[in-house]
Order: structure tokens, then C-alpha cells, then sequence
């Protein structure tokens, strides 16, 4: 039997499970497996400037392609607990990254010795599974166990942390007879298809709520395959933007109160059945659930048992991975179909088409300082059908979400559940690591660019292009309240020349300046005439200098980009405000 180190085989088991992507910083406890990966070769490193944005970069590496698990490394102590945001939001939105840590020698354990903490017993919460190993000859199966269980039911993250003699130990292991773990799934079966289609062909006016359970099951084709041979409308949460294409005629529009559409609304409160899969009824899609549920019948699917009524109880429920239950119900579809058992729904369609053609948002505007609609309006023009955003919370994914096209699964790469601040501009570093070919697209807030904005370094150092766009809000304006509504009494300065006055300078960053000074470019538009050239210029920017690109955009510091209300029916009735011209600003304005 083959003799090494514990890190050794760590290292060929990483590369056997097809995680060979690490984003980290290295340390003392870390160094043995930094100095494996190094020996063997066969795994790619990222040098992040900060762990909590390794692991934002891990899980935007996992979201961008299929069967992807990023990793992330760091020293003993607080690089772990840096690591806890990337270990949150990873869980909350079912993606599996794998961090690993190094830890003080066994000895030291419980002595409050530097950098000893018990990262384990803090990130089990946000883990699906956090271990400290004390034996070197459980190494191998600790690693066997974590990449299962990352695959395994509602998929997250696990946590393994390696004291420093324990990856030092020398032990047997044979890579060459090493086999990943299989895993199983849960599955629809004929009786419960079969009685899902009947609750479904029982209704007028159907709708699928199509989550982000879909896109990790890989079965966004068979998604739009049901929807088209049923023909019923779909409702993508969030999570799920993308597995139908936005200018599909069966594409209903989001529901919410913020990231949704006023047509999609619209079409949820004439529905009277929801068939939701791989989706978890979240707060933003729901909104008030009285409403939201008020005469309609659910049926709701997911592989996670505990899903099942944890919001409200659905009429209906199946415990099964997404793809397969699809693969359930079409397979009876199809039977029902050739049998012409499947009602109308032709008129109903026509509907919710007819919805989604006149109940659209207003976008062109020609105002100084820049309006968001417009900012959109030209990134739909800008960005063609394969490009992939990325973007995380505040008005700029509010906006994004309410006014971008998305075609394809895997091009809304979104933090959904936990939205850190900080998020988006790491995660964009790991999807175009996972995506080289593929024109990446940030989306922040000016606050939001300012956390972990250090990461630039790292795309200008590894030459990861991508084009980040920061739409300021906070860069100049005073506001104030007339008996005739909101004004906006502005002190624009053309030059910027006192961009740290506190009456222009919002948060007090000249963007540009360290953008440029990380070994970055950044361009700046305060014209809506020049925002067309300056995204065109900033493709071509990364992709000649290989680094990323930021486009600052100067906003109005208040605007009607809605931030909902109590349940779904009340986003429509201040939407009315884009349709009437009045284009009033609200009182939502810097929140990020």
C-alpha cells in the first residue's frame, strides 16, 4: 500500500472528485496542503486578498457551470471564521463549496492556543456538515464523506479543518482504487405524477413556479419541455431566472415585491393552481402569504423533505429531486397528451401574453443625473443572450432583476438568501474562473462595491476579465421635501474636481482612482447619451487587458425602482407610476 502524508491524499482525492479549482490564502497550519497541491499538480490556485472572498469566489466558481465544487482554503483561526458569510450563503442558497482550514496541533486543542478556535462547533449551523479530524488515517474518508454529501439531498457546503500534525501524519492510501461515493435520489413516481397532473388539468389557470432546485438538477430543458407540452406558464423565482428564457411566450414573468415583474404579479393573482419545483416559497417571491395564497391550489416539489409546509402547507407535496421529477411527470404528460386528456389552455396563455405586452416598465429617459431604467435599457443592448451576471442585494439587484434579460440557466448568478455585502465582486471573480470564454457582467451598488473591493487585485494579477457595472447613487445630490413632492436640488459638478466634498462625494470614494490603482481599468458615465459607448468600450477593454473593467454610472440619488410592499397585489398599484410618465421619486433611495 502506498505510503504519504494525510495532505497527499486530500490532494488526490480532491482532484479524483473533480474539485480541482482552489481559491484561498495560504498560513503556518495551512502550508503542508498548499505544499500537497503544489507536489501534485493537478489543482489550480486563485490567490484571494481576504478568505471571506475566497469563499464568495468558491461559490460563484460552483454556480457557473454543472457539477462544480469550488474550494477554499485558509490558516487556523480567523481565517475560518472569515470563512463563515461564504459557509452561510453557500447553505441558504443549496451550493456546495468545500472549505478547508488548518488548525493547531492536537496537543494545543481546548487550550485557547494562538489561532485555536473550535471552528467546527461555529460553522455547523451553516454547514451541512463542519469537522475538526484527529486522526490522519481518517482523512481519506473524511474528504470521501464531504464531496457525498455536497452532492447528496439539498446540496450545500461542508467544512473540514485539519490540524496542522494531522496533515502531517504519513498513511496508507491508494488513489488508483479510490471510487467517489454513489449518490442517491429521490424520485417522483407514476401515482404521485399521475396525481399532480390530475390537481393540474382540474384548474383554469395554471402556473409553474420554477426554482432554483432546477438549474442545481441540471433540468432546465426538461422544465420548458413540461411547460410547452402542457402549455403553461412559467414563474422563475429568483434562483430560477433563466431556466425559461425571458422572451419565451410561455415566460410568465417573477412574482414579489421587489425582484419581480408587474405582469408576473399580475398573472399570480389570476392564477388558481401553482405547481412549484426545486423552490423554497421565499419571503421576496411570497410576499404576505394571505394573498398570496388566497384561492389557489399548490403542489410543491423538492428533494429536501423538510421543505415540504415549512412555509405554508401546500395542498399537495412530493419529496424528489427536481430533474427526476420531471422526468415523472412528463413521461405521464405525454401519455395524457397522446390520449387528449389535457385541457385548453390557449385562452389563458393569450392572457398572460397580453399582460406581459402592456404591462411594461418605462426605461428610456434622458435625465442628468442618469435614471436606472436607463442604465438597464442599455446593458439589454450592450450584453447579448449569453452573457452571465452576477449580482447580489440592494436596488442595483432590485433594478437588475426587474428590467435585465436573462435566456439561459447558469446566467443569473445570484445570492439569493443571505445577500452579504461584498458579495458580488469576488463571486464574478470565480465565475469567470469557471467561464473563461464567457462575458461575465458584475452588478453592485456603490456601498456594496466598496466592501472586499481589494479583490480587483486579484482579477488584475490572475488576468480574470470581466466588466463590473456600479451604478453610484451616492456620488452627488442633496434631497429635499417641496409641498409639491420630492425635488432633487442637485450640485453636479462637471469636472468632479471636489469629489471628496461631503455634498458630492457620497461614501467619499473616488471609484476610479482605485480601481485603476488595483491594476484595474474603470471608466465613468454621467450622460445617458454615452452609456452605450462606454459598455462597448469596457468589453473591449478586458478583453484586450485581460482584467477587470469597471463602468461607474452617476444615478439620481433617489428613483421609483420599487422596494414593494406587504403582499403582491400592492407592487401593482405603484407601478402605475412608470405608466402614468409621472416617474415620481420615492423615498427609497440609498438603502444598498
Amino acid at each position: 500500500m502506498p505510503k504519504m502524508r494525510a495532505v497527499d491524499a486530500a490532494v488526490l482525492i480532491m482532484e479524483k472528485e473533480g474539485a480541482t479549482q482552489v481559491f484561498g490564502l495560504p498560513g503556518a497550519a495551512i502550508n503542508p496542503l498548499y505544499s500537497a497541491m503544489r507536489s501534485h499538480g493537478g489543482i489550480k490556485h486563485v490567490l484571494a486578498r481576504h478568505v471571506e472572498a475566497a469563499s464568495h469566489m468558491a461559490e460563484g466558481y460552483t454556480r457557473a457551470a454543472p457539477g462544480n465544487i469550488g474550494v477554499c482554503t485558509g490558516t487556523s483561526g480567523p481565517a475560518g471564521t472569515d470563512m463563515i458569510t461564504g459557509l452561510y450563503s453557500a447553505s441558504a442558497d443549496s451550493i456546495p463549496i468545500l472549505c478547508i482550514t488548518g488548525q493547531a496541533p492536537i496537543a494545543k486543542l481546548d487550550k485557547e492556543d494562538f489561532q485555536a478556535v473550535d471552528i467546527a462547533a461555529i460553522a455547523g449551523p451553516v454547514s451541512k456538515w463542519a469537522v475538526t479530524v484527529k486522526e490522519g488515517a481518517q482523512v481519506p474518508g473524511t474528504f470521501q464523506r464531504a464531496f457525498w454529501l455536497m452532492r447528496e439531498g439539498r446540496r450545500g457546503p461542508v467544512l473540514i479543518d485539519l490540524p496542522l500534525d494531522v496533515q502531517l501524519t504519513e498513511i496508507d492510501f491508494d488513489i488508483d482504487t479510490y471510487e467517489p461515493l454513489p449518490v442517491a435520489k429521490p424520485a417522483m413516481t407514476p401515482a404521485q405524477a399521475n396525481k399532480v397532473l390530475d390537481l393540474l388539468t382540474a384548474s383554469q389557470r395554471p402556473v409553474l413556479v420554477a426554482g432554483g432546485g432546477i438549474i442545481n438538477a441540471d433540468a432546465a430543458d426538461k422544465l420548458v419541455e413540461l411547460a410547452e407540452l402542457l402549455q403553461i406558464p412559467v414563474i422563475p423565482t429568483l434562483m430560477g431566472w433563466g431556466i425559461i428564457p425571458d422572451n419565451h411566450p410561455l415566460h410568465a414573468g417573477m412574482v414579489g415585491l421587489q425582484t419581480s415583474h408587474r405582469y408576473g404579479n399580475a398573472t399570480m393573482l389570476e392564477a388558481d393552481f401553482v405547481l412549484g419545483i426545486g423552490n423554497r416559497w421565499a419571503n421576496r417571491h411570497t410576499g404576505a402569504l394571505d394573498v398570496y395564497t388566497k384561492g389557489r391550489t399548490f403542489v410543491h416539489v423538492d428533494i429536501e423533505p423538510t421543505q415540504i409546509g415549512r412555509v405554508f402547507a401546500p395542498d399537495y407535496g412530493v419529496v424528489s429531486d427536481a430533474g427526476l421529477a420531471l422526468d415523472a411527470l412528463l413521461a405521464q404528460a405525454r401519455e395524457r397528451a397522446q390520449r387528449q386528456e389535457v385541457p385548453d389552455y390557449g385562452v389563458w396563455v393569450k392572457d398572460v401574453a397580453q399582460r406581459k405586452a402592456t404591462l411594461q416598465r418605462k426605461t428610456h429617459f434622458d435625465d442628468i443625473p442618469i435614471k436606472p431604467q436607463r442604465v438597464y435599457e442599455e446593458m439589454n443592448r450592450a450584453f447579448d443572450a449569453d452573457t452571465v451576471y452576477v449580482s447580489t442585494i440592494g436596488l442595483s439587484q432590485i433594478a437588475g432583476a426587474q428590467l435585465l434579460h436573462v435566456f439561459r440557466p447558469r446566467h443569473w448568478i445570484n445570492c439569493g438568501q443571505a445577500g452579504p455585502l461584498g458579495w458580488t465582486m469576488p463571486a464574478a471573480l470565480g465565475v469567470a474562473t469557471a467561464r473563461p470564454d464567457a462575458q461575465v457582467v458584475a452588478l453592485s451598488g456603490d456601498y456594496d462595491f466598496q466592501f472586499l473591493i481589494e479583490e480587483l487585485a486579484v482579477g488584475a494579477q490572475f488576468n480574470i476579465p470581466y466588466v463590473h457595472v456600479l451604478v453610484n447613487n451616492s456620488y452627488l445630490g442633496l434631497i429635499r421635501q417641496s409641498q409639491r413632492g420630492f425635488e432633487m436640488d442637485y450640485h453636479v459638478q462637471l469636472g468632479f474636481d471636489n469629489i471628496n466634498s461631503p455634498e458630492t462625494a457620497g461614501y467619499g470614494v473616488d471609484h476610479v482612482k482605485v480601481v485603476e490603482g488595483l491594476g484595474c481599468r474603470a471608466i465613468r458615465v454621467t450622460d445617458p447619451a454615452d452609456l452605450g459607448a462606454a459598455l462597448e468600450e469596457a468589453k473591449v477593454l478586458a478583453a484586450q487587458h485581460r482584467v477587470p473593467v469597471v463602468v461607474e454610472i452617476i444615478l439620481e440619488k433617489v428613483t421609483n425602482i420599487s422596494m414593494g410592499g406587504v403582499g403582491i397585489d400592492t407592487v401593482m398599484e405603484f407601478e402605475a407610476l412608470a405608466e402614468s410618465g409621472l416617474d415620481a421619486p420615492t423615498a427609497i433611495s440609498v438603502m444598498e
